[in-house]
């Protein structure tokens, strides 16, 4: 039976709109996929999510190249990636997410790359009181280094540059770790992120009835958790394939409910209402100035996060 690993919490970057240089800083380029520890203690590698649901057999060519290039004993932090048009896409990777046989995830071709930015444990010891420069050289000698397994490099000191590079080659943005810093789990000042573009987590509270010839829905009611009372962002209309409508028609179908989950009025006419326990990906171009979001855009499901966790990113 799998058992969870020595580590609680992954750790998890602020967001901050103060972009900078520093030599005292490590920079590496952000990711869009799915945030990965993997642990292996003698056995087969286990990959865990950052919510420790077990999640290996959606992943099976990783756990294979982790058994064999890796050590007997180890954890390391990492990010599955996908990608579309030169990008890490985190719509693209959603086969694999929710797949768990491992013919089908085959069959699927969407090849995936698992880029490991973190040593939290090295043969027996604990890596995560050493500084985070040295737990990248030890993580860069650990493993013999080729697809699907990929080392995150990062730029020193250069931190303004590399974000200006990001943001004009479409990367999401720019991940900055202070050199000298341990690895704590939880949200840390640390780790900042420099985002490029607007996306975050949203819990969904309800539906609107599709029309014209859309099948299963119109659109997401969505929403953010503060002090425990779900807030209304917006409704996302846009960025569902045929697939993803009907496969989302039938787990709203089975989350229906009478009354709105959210904490205020709702001002969408006869909105279905659900259970609020779904979480989704949205990319949006901002928040206006009533806290509602602007062209805002479903890119996918999450099951790495459960819907309380859920809150507004505020840098």
């Amino acid at each position: 039976m799998e058992t969870r690993p020595g580590w609680r919490e992954p750790m998890l970057a602020t967001l901050t709109q103060r972009t900078f240089s520093d030599p005292g800083w490590l920079f590496e380029r952000k990711l869009d996929g799915v945030r990965a520890i993997c642990s292996r203690a003698g056995g087969a590698p286990t990959l865990w999510s950052r919510n420790h649901n077990v999640i290996s057999e959606s992943y099976p060519e990783i756990v294979e190249a982790l058994a064999e290039r890796g050590g007997s004993h180890f954890v390391v932090d990492g990010e599955i990636v996908a990608f579309a048009d030169g990008q890490t896409s985190f719509a693209k990777l959603q086969p694999r997410i929710h797949l768990t046989n491992r013919l089908r995830i085959r069959a699927t071709g969407v090849e995936v790359f698992y880029y490991l930015f973190d040593l939290l444990v090295y043969d027996h010891a604990d890596a995560t009181i050493l500084p985070l420069r040295q737990r990248k050289q030890l993580l860069r000698k650990a493993f013999d280094w080729g697809d699907p397994l990929r080392y995150s490099v990062h730029r020193d000191t250069e931190g303004q540059e590399l974000f200006d590079y990001a943001c004009s080659h479409g990367w999401e943005g720019v991940i900055a770790k202070r050199a000298d810093s341990p690895y704590r789990g939880g949200r840390s000042g640390d780790w900042l992120k420099f985002k490029c573009v607007k996306d975050q987590e949203f819990v969904v509270g309800g539906f609107t009835k599709p029309g014209g010839s859309r099948s299963g829905f119109g659109a997401l009611l969505v929403g953010y958790y503060d002090h425990g009372v779900l807030r209304y962002a917006g409704k996302v209309g846009t960025g569902y394939r045929e697939s993803t409508l009907r496969e989302l028609s039938g787990t709203l179908g089975a989350l229906l409910r009478d009354s709105s989950p959210f904490g205020e009025p709702v001002p969408e006419r006869d909105p279905r209402w659900v259970e609020p326990r779904l979480v989704v990906a949205v990319r949006f171009s901002e928040w206006t100035n009533d806290g509602r979001l602007r062209h805002p855009r479903f890119t996918g499901l999450r099951d790495d996060k459960a819907a309380r966790e859920v809150v507004r990113e505020q840098p």
